[in-house]
């Protein structure tokens, strides 16, 4: 899901609107961008990361970002798109610089509170799947990784990740097969 999506009424104002006003000062429009957007970044980085204590900063840093470059916006109505790749480039330098400590001993694998993914009402079996799934998913590279849940779990077009993660058609294909093929490899029975 791209950011930003959401169906405006006749009074509200645009995001285009809003981030004119946020380059003019306006603090009132900066939280009224944030809070229209900030349950799907926090939903798009839990996907992506799947780590817990890494969403909250990948959330509050994106944010920041975003507003400190704004004045970088080409067109101000793709503010909610522009977020997003914010936020996937950033979702695959923690995931990068995190399996980096990890190999270097400096951290461990931390644990998935699979809870916070599902429905209090999801059976048992449906978080076990998930954990396992996660388990699979924390072992594949942020290049790997990135493209493979917008695409899986997101379902968003190739080309759509291409202009997310800032690679092309063809470099995205080959991740995603092969991210695949390494899930599909880790699922099979020892």
């Amino acid at each position: 899901m791209v950011l930003g999506a959401q169906r405006r009424s006749e009074h509200q104002p645009s995001d285009r609107e809003l981030v004119e006003a946020v380059r003019s000062g306006s603090a009132w429009a900066k939280a009224e961008l944030f809070h229209r957007n900030a349950r799907a970044v926090n939903a798009l980085a839990v996907r992506l990361l799947g780590r817990n204590e890494d969403v909250d900063d990948l959330v509050q840093d994106s944010f920041v970002q975003a507003f400190s470059s704004l004045d970088q916006l080409r067109d101000p109505d793709a503010f909610g798109a522009w977020l997003s790749t914010i936020v996937v480039h950033a979702a695959q330098k923690r995931h990068r610089r995190h399996r980096l400590l990890q190999r270097l001993g400096f951290c461990r694998a931390s644990a998935l509170e699979i809870e916070r993914l599902v429905s209090p009402s999801a059976p048992p079996e449906v978080l076990l799947e998930l954990r396992r799934v996660y388990g699979i998913l924390e072992q594949l590279p942020a290049n790997l990784r990135v493209p493979f849940v917008l695409r899986k779990v997101d379902a968003l077009e190739v080309a759509k990740i291409a202009e997310l993660t800032g690679s092309s058609l063809a470099t995205v294909k080959r991740r995603i097969a092969r991210a695949e093929a390494l899930f599909n490899l880790q699922q099979e029975p020892s």
